[in-house]
């Protein structure tokens, strides 16, 4: 089932304001109605020692290299004012600001889904997976998560289980309760905490991917991180597949 971005995010347009939007939902969800509209007349008792995690992935779209997902909280809404969906920045800016993010963060894990993972249950599965493995990572009690191929790396864990998970895109986690997380489309520009993990998700996942080129010469994993360039395609087609390319992925210009 596809969601619709909620009422009380309209009219966002930095994620500084998202952020503070969306916690102010999470700590009293009972003045909004069904569609996310404030109430004015709602008679609600404010919850406490709410925490909002932003969520988000890399690398569906590649031939190869894992799916790479992060959960981060950050310590306050206006915590690093330059954080913005990773897609925006630069390499060499998103990597000047990854440690700088991290220490932002309250708490962070970074997790992966394996290649061959995603070839066996899909890549929206995996990335779900991936998502599950960072939730449990930090904290998280009772989801089917087991044990990853690369490391988690993780910082802290949450103080509590009352949490609100935003979700960048227009799905929730297959795996998740449905009442601890609520979808925010184009949300890594829109809510900080999203931007961080988008941040943090692809650096990761970038280093990792030019280790592979180290590897699998010829391919230019770290320069397009996997993704179907005409140098990685002309790399396959000399030099045919390698382990790290995923088998259910078949470009049809091959």
């Amino acid at each position: 089932m596809k969601f619709k971005t909620p009422g009380f995010m309209e009219g966002v347009k930095t994620p500084i304001e998202g952020e503070i939007a969306i916690r102010k939902f999470a700590t009293n969800p009972g003045a909004f109605d069904s569609t996310g509209t404030c109430d004015l007349f709602a008679k609600t008792t404010p919850r406490e020692n709410v925490i909002v995690v932003g969520i988000d992935e890399v690398g569906r779209g590649p031939l190869a290299g894992p799916v790479v997902a992060c959960a981060a909280v950050l310590k306050a809404p206006d915590i690093m004012p330059e954080l913005n969906d990773s897609k925006k920045l630069t390499r060499p800016k998103r990597e000047a600001m990854f440690d700088a993010v991290k220490e932002a963060c309250a708490c962070y894990a970074i997790a992966s889904a394996s290649v061959e993972e995603i070839d066996e249950m899909n890549i929206l599965e995996a990335d779900f997976l991936a998502m599950r493995r960072a939730l449990t990572a930090l904290g998280m009690k009772g989801l089917e998560a087991p044990a990853p191929e690369m490391p988690v790396e993780v910082k802290g864990s949450f103080a509590c289980q009352n949490i609100l998970i935003a979700v960048d895109g227009n799905l929730k986690i297959h795996g998740v309760p449905d009442e601890m997380q609520i979808p925010i489309i184009k949300g890594d520009g829109l809510v900080a905490s999203i931007s961080a993990a988008s941040i943090l998700a692809k650096v990761f996942r970038d280093r990792y991917m030019d280790k592979l080129g180290e590897t699998y010469p010829g391919y230019g994993f770290e320069k397009n991180a996997g993704y179907g360039t005409k140098i990685h395609l002309d790399g396959i087609r000399k030099q045919g597949f390698c382990p790290a390319h995923r088998k259910s992925f078949h470009p049809k210009s091959l």
